[in-house]
C-alpha cells in the first residue's frame, strides 16, 4: 500500500496584494482542494504575511520549510504562482535545487507546475539547464582571464604547496616546510608505499600545515605536484559543480610556469614512475549492475524486491517471491504496446480540453455573480449609511447576498483546485502518450539510459502478486475517469496481468515459496 504523500503550503501575499483584497485564506483554500484532489495530507502550512519577495531565504518560515524538506517530513510544497515562493531568480533557482537534491516536488497552481506528474519533471530539468546555463556564463568569464594571469606569473587564487608560500605574487621556497617536502619523495622512495610513506612522517613527528596527520592522498598529492622539481602547474583542475570534487583538465590546457624546485627532477621523475607501475597493475572496478525496472518492482507483500548478486532475478527476501529480470522486461514492454494501442490518445486529450473549458466556464460564470454581488452589497451598505434604507430592510437584503457571497467564495478555490489538478494531469498525459509511443516504437534502438529515462516518467510500481502483474502507469484513462474505479492516489493507469497468460511463453515468470 502507498504511503500518504505529505506536503506543505506556502502562503506568501504581499501588503498591496492584501489591500486589493488578495487573501492568504483564500490561497490556503485552494491550495488545500489541490492537495484533497490528489488525496495527499497536509502536513504543514507556512505563512509569509506582508512579507516582499525581494528576498525569503532568511525568513525563519523559509528556514522551517527547507528544514522540514531535508527531513523528509515533507516531500513537497504548494503555492499558488512562482512569484509567491520567490521574486528573486536566483532564490527560485536555489529553491529549485534544494527540492530535486531532496527528491521533493515543487507544485505553482497557477503555472500548472506539479514535479511529482511527469510533464512537471521537465520544470526541474528547465532550471536545472537555466541554473547550469548562469553557472557556465559566470565561469566561462573567470576562466578566460585566469590563462593569462597564469602565464604572466601571476598569483590566480588557491593555497601554495608544503614547502611553498606566496610572497609579492610569487611562489617563493618555505625553508620551515621545504625539508619535509623533500623527505616525502625520499621516503616513498625507499618504501614505494603511500600509506608506509605517510605513517613514517606522522611517527617522525611531522604534520600537514593545518596540524593533521599524513594521510596517503596527501602523499599522493604532494608525490604528483611537479611544483617540487620546479615546474609549477596553474589553471590545471576545474570543478565537477558547487560541493563537489575538482577533476584535471586535459595536459594540453595546463600552464606551466617555473618556480624553485625542492628536489631534482631525477627523484620527482622516479617516484612517479613508480606510482605509474603501480596503477597499471590495479584493476579498475566493473560498472555496476543497472536493469531497466529497479526500483519499481514491488511484491504483493508490500516489500521492494531486488537483483541479488548476478542471478539476474528480482526477489522479495520476504516471502521469496522472484521473477526473472529478462521476462518482466519482456512483458512490461509486450503489454505496454498491446495496452496503449487500443487507446485513442487523440480523443482523450481532446475529452480532457472540453472538461477542462467547461470548468473554466463555469469559474468565469461564478467569479461574475461573486463580483455581481459585491457590487449590490457595496450599493446597499451606502444606500444605509446615506439614511435611504432602513435598518429592518437593510437586514432583508443584505442577508441572502452575504450567504450567498459565502457559499461562492467556498466554491471558487474548490472549482480554481479543480482545474489546477485537470490542468496538470492533461499536461501529463500528453507527456505520457509522446514517450509510450517512443517506448514502443523506437525500443530495440534506444540506449539503455534513454530506456530507464521513459520508464521514469510512465511507470509507478509494478506489483508481483500470486497470480497476477499489476503495472501502474502515471496516466490516467478515460474508462476509469467515467465510473471506473481509481486505483491509486496518483489516478494512474492500472494493467492486471493474469500470470497464465505466460505460463506457455515464459515458463512460471513468478514462484512462490
Amino acid at each position: 500500500m502507498n504511503e500518504t504523500k505529505r506536503v506543505g503550503i506556502w502562503i506568501r501575499v504581499s501588503t498591496d496584494m492584501q489591500v486589493q483584497g488578495d487573501s492568504p485564506e483564500h490561497h490556503e483554500q485552494r491550495a488545500k482542494h489541490y492537495i484533497q484532489l490528489k488525496e495527499w495530507e497536509v502536513a504543514e502550512v507556512y505563512r509569509l504575511d506582508a512579507i516582499s519577495g525581494k528576498s525569503v531565504m532568511g525568513h525563519s518560515e523559509t528556514k522551517r520549510m527547507l528544514a522540514d524538506i531535508k527531513s523528509g517530513h515533507i516531500t513537497g510544497l504548494v503555492f499558488s504562482k512562482l512569484a509567491r515562493l520567490a521574486r528573486n531568480t536566483k532564490e527560485l533557482l536555489e529553491f529549485a535545487e534544494l527540492f530535486r537534491a531532496s527528491n521533493a516536488d515543487l507544485i505553482s497552481l497557477a503555472e500548472s507546475i506539479d514535479t511529482s506528474s511527469p510533464a512537471g519533471r521537465l520544470f526541474y530539468t528547465m532550471i536545472a539547464a537555466m541554473a547550469q546555463w548562469e553557472r557556465e556564463e559566470i565561469a566561462a568569464r573567470i576562466s578566460a582571464s585566469i590563462p593569462i594571469r597564469a602565464k604572466l606569473g601571476k598569483f590566480i587564487g588557491g593555497k601554495a604547496s608544503l614547502g611553498y608560500r606566496w610572497e609579492d605574487n610569487q611562489l617563493v621556497i618555505d625553508e620551515t616546510e621545504a625539508p619535509v617536502r623533500k623527505l616525502v619523495y625520499e621516503l616513498f622512495l625507499k618504501y614505494k608505499r603511500k600509506k608506509t610513506t605517510a605513517k613514517a612522517l606522522n611517527e617522525l613527528g611531522h604534520r600537514t600545515r593545518d596540524g593533521n596527520l599524513f594521510s596517503d592522498s596527501t602523499v599522493l598529492n604532494l608525490l604528483r605536484d611537479p611544483a617540487a622539481k620546479g615546474e609549477r602547474r596553474a589553471a590545471f583542475s576545474q570543478t565537477k559543480g558547487q560541493g563537489k570534487s575538482w577533476v584535471l583538465k586535459p595536459e594540453s590546457e595546463w600552464i606551466r610556469v617555473p618556480c624553485p624546485a625542492i628536489v631534482s627532477a631525477e627523484l620527482w621523475n622516479e617516484c612517479n614512475f613508480i606510482m605509474d607501475e603501480q596503477q597499471k597493475l590495479r584493476k579498475k572496478p566493473g560498472p555496476k549492475a543497472v536493469h531497466l525496472l529497479s526500483g519499481y518492482m514491488k511484491c504483493a507483500c508490500g516489500k521492494s524486491m531486488y537483483v541479488f548478486h548476478k542471478s539476474l532475478i528480482y526477489v522479495c527476501r520476504k516471502c521469496s517471491t522472484r521473477i526473472a529480470v529478462s521476462d518482466i522486461d519482456e512483458i512490461y514492454q509486450t503489454y505496454l504496446k498491446d495496452y496503449l494501442s487500443g487507446i485513442d490518445s487523440a480523443q482523450y486529450l481532446e475529452q480532457s480540453d472540453q472538461e477542462l473549458h467547461e470548468k473554466k466556464q463555469l469559474l468565469d460564470v461564478v467569479s461574475k455573480e461573486r463580483a455581481k454581488l459585491a457590487k449590490q452589497v457595496n450599493t446597499l451598505v451606502q444606500l444605509r449609511m446615506d439614511g435611504e434604507l432602513a435598518k429592518e430592510r437593510f437586514k432583508e437584503q443584505y442577508d441572502p447576498l452575504e450567504e450567498r457571497i459565502s457559499q461562492l467564495d467556498r466554491q471558487l478555490p474548490e472549482l480554481e483546485a479543480e482545474i489546477d489538478v485537470r490542468t496538470i494531469t492533461r499536461l501529463s498525459s500528453e507527456t505520457v502518450f509522446a514517450e509510450t509511443r517512443t517506448l514502443y516504437e523506437q525500443w530495440p534502438n534506444m540506449p539503455f539510459e534513454q530506456k530507464r529515462s521513459i520508464v521514469e516518467t510512465i511507470t509507478e510500481s509494478i506489483v508481483i502478486a500470486k497470480n497476477e502483474i499489476v503495472i501502474r502507469l502515471a496516466y490516467e484513462p478515460p474508462s476509469m475517469r467515467n465510473g471506473g474505479k481509481r486505483q491509486s492516489n496518483n489516478a494512474s493507469a492500472v494493467m492486471l496481468i493474469p500470470l497464465c497468460l505466460f505460463s506457455c511463453l515464459f515458463c512460471l515468470n513468478v514462484v512462490t515459496f
